[in-house]
């Protein structure tokens, strides 16, 4: 417990407390003295020796509850055992009996007995026990969560509870069950180890939120981080988008009208101002055509970015008006093309639209090859010497071959090639991270983690 207190109030620290060593041993022995039974008495020790100032009651109970919320509570769908769910599903008492002898002849580990039982205070301590094994303090951005869920799955003894069950199954497949009843126990497996790795993914998300400082107002809402964003800011935040890049065009619509004017034309200044003498009273420029450049957006809207992607996308097409035309690509494993979407509604429509499924399935596993791969077999050959391509992810592709040399190509074809990546670089090439390895084949990457970065960007990169 030691080492929790201390962990907290690392946390506390991060959120803009002022904790000290000596505060933290305090900490320790008011622990001991009412030990850990009550949750009352153990929070009120821990805010009546950490916390000095009443402003802070506030951040303290918000990291308290985050914290320290029991991890039973985060198991949702996990109670009730294998085999009354499947008795709920109509299976015969002869079916059930047949389920029961072949568990009951397998040698199943501890997470696979909890799950077929339903014993969610057992579920708990195993998850408990395997956070010691999973060091946490790495995970500071919400873009991490499903990396750290998976460590932690896999402490916990996750793929080996995937191979029983699937062992469970091909030995019903083999006693002749039905393969009516067959489908229904496969469905029900399938269902408890997706709520399995759901509740590993709260806990990753609980333990991030407690490492994300809390800022108040809609000017930190500007720095706040993309991806950590609740619904409600995500709400609040399209205003801002929008504002943000409403005087961004009207920024850059002046510097092209400045760019405008071409090189002086001596030989026409000089015809010009032949009743002068010669003297230049009259200046002759070569007209510039005017070229508006064509944009690509080949953007990732898988959970990991998906609040990161709707604002992207929501900014881009604010700023439609500065170029010829804008086509619109999302993917997660495979591409969908989402122009007509913008097309049709307004930008907000589109944009939850483009991000909900309703193209392409979003929930699959993230595979950047995989999609490149296809935008190369189908929309390679719309790529002109005009189109700036944006490239909007994070560049993690769940270890699945990177297909680097489509973006090569992409970059040989293109006029430039963009990529807005809300990981910072001190995250790429960790875990499934290709970034280091994309890089090499884009014009520029830029680092987006919030809208105030991602107006900062588009004035320095945008045409």
């Amino acid at each position: 417990m030691e080492a929790r207190i201390e962990e907290f109030a690392g946390l506390l620290r991060q959120n803009g407390l002022r904790v000290s060593p000596a505060e933290v041993a305090d900490a320790a022995r008011a622990v001991l003295a009412v030990g850990l039974a009550e949750k009352a008495p153990f929070r009120g020790a821990l805010r009546a020796t950490l916390v000095k100032r009443g402003s802070d009651a506030a951040v303290f109970d918000r990291l308290f509850e985050l914290y320290f919320l029991g991890i039973k509570d985060l198991l949702e769908g996990l109670q009730g055992s294998l085999l009354a769910a499947l008795e709920a599903e109509k299976l015969t008492a002869g079916e059930l009996e047949q389920a029961a002898q072949e568990l009951s002849r397998m040698q199943l580990s501890d997470l696979t007995q909890a799950l077929v039982q339903g014993r969610a205070d057992e579920l708990a301590r195993l998850l408990r026990t395997a956070m010691q094994d999973v060091d946490f303090r790495g995970l500071t951005s919400p873009l991490q969560r499903g990396f750290y869920s998976r460590r932690l799955l896999q402490a916990a003894g996750g793929t080996k509870a995937e191979q029983e069950m699937q062992a469970f199954l091909a030995r019903l497949r083999d006693a002749g069950l039905a393969p009516g009843s067959l489908e229904v126990v496969s469905k029900r497996v399938s269902t408890t180890l997706k709520a399995l790795e759901e509740a590993a993914r709260r806990v990753a998300d609980r333990e991030q939120k407690a490492r994300d400082p809390e800022r108040k107002g809609e000017n930190a809402l500007l720095h706040r981080n993309l991806a950590s964003l609740t619904p409600q800011e995500i709400e609040r935040m399209r205003g801002v988008v929008r504002r943000l890049a409403e005087r961004l065009k009207a920024r850059l619509s002046r510097r092209r009208k400045a760019r405008r004017k071409g090189a002086l034309s001596v030989r026409r200044t000089l015809r010009k101002n032949l009743s002068t003498g010669g003297f230049p009273a009259k200046l002759v420029f070569r007209s510039r055509r005017a070229e508006r450049p064509e944009v690509l957006v080949l953007c990732d809207v898988s959970d990991s970015v998906r609040n990161v992607s709707r604002l992207m996308l929501q900014f881009v097409y604010t700023l439609q008006e500065l170029y010829a035309r804008v086509r619109s690509f999302v993917f997660v494993s495979d591409v969908g093309e989402v122009t007509h979407l913008f097309k049709k509604m307004d930008v907000s429509s589109a944009v939850d639209l483009a991000t909900a499924g309703k193209v392409i399935n979003t929930s699959a596993n993230s595979n950047y090859g995989h999609a490149l791969k296809m935008f190369e077999r189908t929309w390679m050959g719309s790529v002109t010497r005009r189109t700036t391509v944006i490239v909007i992810g994070d560049g993690r592709s769940n270890y699945n071959p990177p297909n680097a040399h489509v973006l090569a190509e992409l970059k040989r074809k293109a006029r430039r090639v963009l990529w807005l990546c809300p990981e910072e670089e001190a995250s790429w090439g960790f875990g499934d991270s290709e970034m280091p390895l994309y890089a090499r084949y884009c014009t520029r990457v830029v680092v987006v983690r919030s809208v105030d970065d991602l107006a900062r960007a588009a004035a320095e990169v945008l045409p």
